[in-house]
């Protein structure tokens, strides 16, 4: 047994320090380009709960005001030990997204193997995919939950292909945790926990093995960390999913009206395969269409929650912006059929020759292709985080040192200004001002409400509130070349005083 967990954590450590040399390379190109932050405003609204709740034990985005915006409070919780610990916060949160992003390979292998036992190769070949995929690199250096999210799905899946033939109680209590944790990480996680629980009852049934105390079990373990983050929501807003869940579905309600479901979806479908999986294409039909064949119930829960997520953010919330950032947690189990059911339609080995040079063709250039993406994605994270550093980080140092620190702002992020302004703040987007959330899309009210509580200030970009940005006055603007360069908009800060 000890022989055993050493071979494993040897194992584990070997994909993690695979996955540092690959974050570390989009670090590097953000140093180069003289960045050095996060690529999104949204990874600084992390830090800043995580800084309030590890040195003030708070959990609040403005000192004193208990918020429930966070959309990964276990995330946050990480976050917080880094800062509690007195360490730097960026190698902290890095340090663990290259743990996640490692154990996520790592993980994925190991549920390959098990599915697959007579193709270790192949199982490695699916870990590496999901490791090296150009997006999963990028989430890993993003300062976001996303890997973190991932790892837990993986494990959740692959634990449950271990135990979920004839499972004892308190291995499906620790397998309920780990669906409460993925529901902790981002409430979508729910709907993973909730087909776990399905494939459950359905392999019982199929074994005529039905125990209400063991799904009970199961049930206890996801709902012992949700109990008291509900809670604090309810408490605090009112609401069981924090604030942000409802303000985004609110302010792009627009796109259900404008854009037909299909192409919504295809929309949605399509940034999945930016990258060296576009090869992979025929392989992830193929894989999907033979799991539901085979009635494998493990694969057809992954095919389906891959559907289904992808089909909810069509319905719900169709927005493909910074690289599609909200289906990355899914791209995983693309690659995952992509992989297996390539690997079925080639034949490398043939004693056809065409079919040999045609396989071994294939598998070059879907190699080079994963390879020459990790390279252009760290281009395009280098211009992420250059963007955010010269737009929202600049905005809001200027703050820090040209307002009064009692001076309410009203804006459009806050993640940068929580962080480096600590000013009270109107949150336009709803993450920290719910009230916002009915009128989110009237820049009239908008504006109304800003001043009603006292707002002096407003921050945003231009174009994302034309109407009353075109009527107010220009205290500050970045002036920053590489978003005029890039046909951006410079960050703006105008005054609002009556």
């Amino acid at each position: 047994m000890t022989s055993d967990k050493s071979r494993f954590t040897f194992h584990a450590l070997i994909w993690i320090a695979a996955a540092a040399l690959l974050v570390s390379v989009y670090l590097g190109a953000a140093r180069l380009a003289g960045a050095n932050g996060f690529p999104l405003d949204d990874a600084w609204i992390h830090q800043t709960y995580a800084r309030n709740l590890g040195t003030r034990g708070e959990f609040a985005f403005t000192p004193g005001v208990p918020s429930a915006g966070s959309t990964a409070p276990l995330w946050t919780l990480l976050l917080a030990a880094g800062y509690a610990l007195h360490i730097p916060f960026q190698w902290w949160t890095h340090g663990l997204n290259i743990v996640f992003l490692g154990l996520s390979g790592w993980q994925m292998a190991r549920l390959a193997r098990r599915l697959f036992p007579a193709s270790p190769k192949l199982a490695v070949a699916i870990g590496a995919a999901v490791m090296v995929e150009w997006h999963m690199v990028w989430a890993a250096a993003s300062g976001m939950e996303t890997v973190l999210f991932v790892w837990l799905s993986v494990a959740l899946v692959e634990r449950f292909a271990v135990w979920g033939e004839n499972p004892s109680a308190r291995k499906l209590f620790a397998l309920g945790l780990i669906g409460g944790l993925l529901t902790l990480t981002r409430p979508e996680g729910i709907g993973l926990a909730g087909l776990v629980g399905l494939a459950l009852l359905a392999t019982m049934l199929a074994a005529r093995r039905l125990s209400i105390p063991r799904l009970l079990a199961f049930g206890a373990g996801v709902a012992l960390p949700l109990i008291p983050y509900f809670a604090f929501n309810i408490i605090t807003s009112g609401l069981i999913f924090p604030n942000t869940f409802y303000a985004k579905q609110r302010e792009y309600a627009i796109l259900l009206e404008n854009i037909p479901l299909w192409k919504r979806w295809l929309q949605v479908v399509g940034v999945q395969f930016v990258g060296g999986q576009i090869l992979l294409l025929p392989g992830a039909v193929f894989g999907l269409w033979r799991a539901f064949r085979r009635k494998n119930i493990p694969l057809m829960m992954v095919g389906f929650w891959w559907l289904a997520h992808i089909t909810l953010y069509a319905v719900r919330l169709p927005v493909t912006y910074q690289h599609g950032r909200y289906e990355m947690p899914t791209l995983p189990w693309l690659l995952f059929f992509g992989v297996w059911g390539t690997a079925q339609l080639l034949r490398p080995n043939h004693r056809t020759a065409w079919a040999r040079v045609l396989s071994r063709a294939a598998i070059a250039s879907a190699g080079a292709a994963f390879v020459a993406f990790v390279l252009l994605g760290a281009q395009s994270y280098a211009n992420d985080v250059t963007f955010i550093d010269t737009e929202m980080v600049k905005t809001a140092r200027w703050l820090n040192e040209n307002t009064a620190p009692d001076a309410v702002i009203a804006a459009h992020d806050i993640g940068a200004i929580g962080y480096f302004a600590a000013r009270p703040l109107v949150d336009l987007a709803g993450l920290v001002t719910p009230e916002v959330i009915p009128f989110i899309r009237d820049e009239t009210a908008l504006l109304d409400f800003s001043r009603a509580q006292g707002a002096t200030y407003l921050v945003t970009f231009p174009g994302w509130y034309p109407q009353i940005s075109a009527i107010l006055p220009v205290v500050y603007r970045t002036g920053s070349v590489w978003a005029q360069q890039h046909n951006h908009d410079n960050m703006t800060v105008f005054s609002i005083k009556n």
